[in-house]
């Protein structure tokens, strides 16, 4: 088994990549610093004995996006499960190079291009980490970038989120035949150095009872990439090892549609 983990230098990532050694598949790590990918990749290789591939990318380019996919594609003729769960949380309204919001290229543009890329050679599951976030959001496919609507850093990241789970609706529709299943999950609150200059992450880190263990927040993207659930319900959303109901904005099929068409545009 070749499981593919973008966002695999620390947190969930890193976590699930160990477990995933652990059992016994072969995992590659994306990550988008060198340094700390190849710390994890020894990690991976005192669990498994094998040193693992490791891939850099900066999902603020989406040529660097590109690049990972043309070099994943040259490197594996079979990828049997996909997880996208790089990421990133900001109270800054910045733009990348490529004229985008930072969040929303970088949870969902880029993404959305790499599996793209890579669906041709994906075997198996296709894993994207939403979150609870994403019932916050009010996405708007035809203003990605919140030009038009009031700015918020944690409303665009709702969007952002949102969009994940949005993506996995219309990406399982499209794979329904094939053998191929996306689903999407939310991790829980955890203690890491996502979104370190936040007041709530802060109090994440620093409050006892308040966030879990990368370990834990890193278990249910175990469960999708090993256990039937991730082939048995495509298109949903799971929380804590399970199914989980989300409202009608994370799961319209005409809204994941449009957003699907607008993803297209935007990384043409």
């Amino acid at each position: 088994m070749i499981s593919v983990i973008t966002g695999a230098s620390a947190g969930i990532g890193e976590a699930a990549a160990v477990e995933l050694a652990r059992r016994g598949q072969t995992v590659v790590l994306v990550g988008r610093n060198p340094d700390k990918t190849a710390r994890v990749a020894e990690r991976v290789r005192a669990v498994s004995g094998v040193l693992p591939d490791t891939f850099t990318c900066d999902y603020t380019l989406l040529g660097d996006v590109r690049r990972l996919g043309d070099e994943l594609l040259s490197r594996y003729e079979r990828i049997d499960t996909l997880v996208n769960n790089a990421g990133v949380m900001t109270t800054e309204r910045t733009l990348t190079r490529d004229g985008h919001e930072t969040m929303i290229q970088v949870n969902h543009l880029a993404p959305f291009l790499l599996t793209n890329l890579l669906l041709e050679r994906v075997a198996g599951r296709v894993i994207t980490t939403s979150s609870r976030a994403g019932k916050t959001g009010g996405l708007d496919p035809s203003d990605l970038d919140r030009e038009r609507r009031r700015w918020s850093g944690w409303l665009q990241y709702g969007d952002s989120k949102q969009a994940g789970a949005l993506f996995t609706v219309e990406l399982a529709r499209r794979l329904q035949g094939t053998g191929v299943t996306a689903t999407c999950f939310h991790p829980g609150v955890i203690k890491t150095e996502f979104a370190p200059s936040t007041f709530m992450m802060w109090m994440v880190k620093n409050v006892p009872g308040m966030g879990q263990t990368v370990e834990e927040g890193a278990s249910t993207m175990v469960h999708l990439a090993t256990h039937p659930d991730g082939a048995a319900h495509p298109g949903r959303y799971f929380a804590k090892g399970a199914l989980a109901a989300v409202p009608k904005r994370m799961s319209d099929p005409a809204l994941a549609r449009a957003l699907w068409d607008a993803s297209a545009a935007a990384v043409a």
